[in-house]
């Protein structure tokens, strides 16, 4: 066991993850360390919940604007520079480090120590792959990734033909099987996992006004921006929830209403995904209902943070 404290709040979308990180790191010298996919891009600020600049005054906050809107960050250069964030934080400044986010792929790499293939997207070797998959079939692929990575075949389903190109691509680049480089070893942390939840109703009605509320900041004004700056809708960037759905707006193909409701449908399915990464069955995640908020709760997680450390 390490003496180095994470603690990792996590949950979906709208749920109040911002505001339990702010105070436990006003109650604990705390900084903050992101642990979502699209808070990374400069410019994308509304639409992503980032935190505000008053917010970013209570507590260092790690792992925002990280990137243009045109640019990509891999997993495993997230996972690398929040591991180094992570250690500043703890054994340099002697703070505590909050890891926060709803992404869960980001959030579980951090956690369980994936393994990620640093391996760079090679656009001619994908295009060929592409092409022979066009000729012979997807089976092809498939049937070629058993030969070379059976355990990571058994993994993949044979019609998810960009993970099949993924696997045969890191083949070809290192001539090791994606599933060995996958391998998990868990960090050099002591880690406390704290889950945030609610009912679906009222975690539905808490997007809806988040939703509304973005729309009366902002959002339409900050996605024309985007757009005016050089960033078109086949940027990663710009296929996030709500910006994707207000290009229909803007390029005239719908109406704002339909847009907004559009958001609110997205943002709901996306929620279901999220319970997909962070399952409350998950023995090693604390959960906590603040269906009526986060003040009847807060003495309880106060009392579980001082108890693993002390």
């Amino acid at each position: 066991m390490t003496d180095t404290p994470l603690l990792v709040i996590v949950g979906p979308t709208a749920v109040g993850k911002t505001a339990l990180s702010l105070q436990v790191a006003r109650d604990y010298d705390a900084e903050i360390v992101s642990a979502d996919s699209r808070q990374i891009y400069r410019g994308l600020d509304i639409g992503t919940a980032k935190a505000t600049c008053d917010e970013q005054v209570v507590a260092p906050h790690h792992l925002l604007d990280v990137v243009d809107p045109h640019e990509i960050l891999t997993l495993a250069e997230f996972q690398e520079q929040a591991y180094a964030i992570i250690d500043a934080i703890a054994n340099q400044r002697q703070r505590l480090p909050i890891l926060v986010g709803g992404t869960g792929q980001w959030v579980q790499a951090v956690v369980e120590g994936w393994g990620i293939p640093r391996v760079p997207p090679d656009a001619a070797l994908r295009a060929e792959l592409e092409a022979q998959a066009q000729v012979d079939g997807p089976k092809a692929l498939y049937t070629r990734l058993v030969e070379v990575d059976p355990q990571s075949a058994q993994k993949i389903d044979p019609r998810n033909m960009r993970r099949v190109i993924r696997a045969l691509e890191v083949y070809h680049k290192t001539g090791i099987p994606i599933s060995q480089h996958q391998r998990k070893e868990a960090p050099p942390y002591h880690i406390l996992q704290i889950g945030l939840t609610m009912s679906r109703e009222l975690l539905y009605e808490r997007i809806d006004r988040r939703v509304d509320k973005m729309i009366e900041m902002g959002l339409v004004e900050e996605t024309r921006r985007l757009v005016e700056a050089g960033y078109d809708w086949t940027k990663p960037a710009m296929l996030g929830l709500g910006y994707r759905q207000l290009g229909y707006y803007l390029r005239g193909e719908m109406s704002l209403e339909e847009a907004i409701a559009v958001i609110k449908k997205e943002t709901r399915r996306f929620v279901r995904q999220q319970y997909n990464w962070f399952r409350l069955d998950d023995d090693r995640i604390h959960w906590f209902d603040i269906g009526e908020g986060l003040e009847p709760v807060y003495p309880q997680i106060k009392s579980l943070v001082e108890t693993e450390w002390n």
